[in-house]
């Protein structure tokens, strides 16, 4: 895993942690299952023990290439980590400090298309390995349907992203802060990383703490630094025009496995570009052996999509710290970017007055 030092050049924001040097692995990883002998560690009331903190940077992908199957040969996935271990130590060595500027539209260093001028790829992580579930090495975390892909929207969500896509089109991209994206304003996290559901962003930050009581499990992702609280039990839900940006999460335990419902998420905060108004997530969270929780999730939206989906992403404990995200609270980005704007408007009217 590589971390991160702080850069305003390459993203907007990321998280302050110490270098670790990554070296590349010789064979890739064998299946793996719980030890006989490990016992799941348990909390005073008796409940399976989640505390602590995880990653879920994998480089297996959301959604499954269509000529793939469910499993990855083994011999393929040695491939896939080799590349990625390749890739990640090249991005990481230090930058020469007389090389000529990064192309325009471009970051000079492995990704990030439309990022100027960062230095290398020693800020992001979007993990090394590819996705064991049950000894299965899998092709995508979407599980169900079979094909590992999200399923078709109905009309009525085609509507309303064409009627969506018509209201934004009146504005230009940086006409005020409501047209940029949430993550960008940190409102909440880049790519979903807090949910619900909860899911990698394919570039870095893809880290957690869940610290956990007999009536709460509170979980904060690194990205943005959000913190989403469960409440456990069966108390009274949240009334329909009372929408949270993480919405409104229940959980219970079905023996060893913490199951969360969540209703009442903020329609602003969309998932996939769609409203998450009516959206249903059903999370599952099982702790299968000392180093993993596996996260399962299940996407409820008959307005949305013609049918139910979900998948399955292995948690990985990572032993190491989690540090603030110092976003737009410190860097004062997103206003220098308006007034940036607001200055680019300012010459174009001048020069329009001069030809007139």
């Amino acid at each position: 895993m590589i971390l991160r030092f702080a850069s305003a050049l390459l993203v907007p924001c990321v998280a302050l942690v110490a270098v670790a040097l990554y070296s590349p692995p010789a064979t890739a990883q064998a299946p793996s299952s719980a030890s006989s002998d490990w016992v799941v560690p348990r909390t005073p009331d008796g409940h399976p023990d989640l505390q602590g903190n995880w990653s879920s940077g994998t480089l297996t992908p959301f959604q499954r290439p269509e000529d793939q199957g469910p499993a990855l040969a083994w011999e393929e996935v040695e491939r896939l980590e080799t590349r990625a271990g390749g890739r990640i130590e090249r991005a990481s060595r230090p930058s020469d400090p007389d090389r000529v500027a990064p192309p325009v539209g471009g970051d000079g260093s492995t990704g990030g298309a439309g990022n100027v001028g960062g230095y290398n790829g020693i800020y992001m992580d979007r993990g090394d390995r590819v996705a064991v579930v049950d000894g299965v090495p899998m092709s995508s975390l979407i599980t169900d349907p079979s094909d590992g892909r999200v399923p078709a929207r109905t009309p009525e969500a085609e509507r309303w992203a064409d009627e969506y896509r018509k209201f934004m089109d009146q504005f230009q991209q940086y006409d005020h802060p409501e047209v940029r994206p949430l993550g960008e304003r940190c409102i909440v996290s880049f790519g979903r990383n807090i949910g619900p559901p909860m899911l990698p962003n394919g570039a870095y930050n893809n880290n957690y703490t869940i610290v956990q009581t007999a009536d709460h499990v509170l979980i904060m992702s690194e990205m943005v630094h959000d913190a989403r609280i469960i409440r456990i039990g069966d108390g009274p839900r949240l009334p329909p025009h009372v929408r949270p940006w993480m919405g409104d999460s229940w959980g219970h335990w079905e023996g060893d496995v913490l199951v969360v419902e969540t209703t009442n998420i903020n329609p602003v905060h969309r998932f996939r570009g769609n409203s998450a108004e009516n959206m249903k997530v059903i999370e599952r969270f099982s702790r299968i052996d000392e180093e993993t929780i596996l996260y399962e999730f299940t996407i409820d939206d008959p307005t949305v999509y013609t049918s139910q989906w979900g998948g399955k992403v292995p948690m990985k404990a990572l032993h190491d710290r989690l540090y603030e995200y110092a976003c737009h609270e410190g860097n004062y980005a997103l206003s220098n970017i308006l007034s940036g704007a607001r200055y680019q408007e300012s010459v174009g009217n001048e020069a329009a007055n001069e030809r007139d």
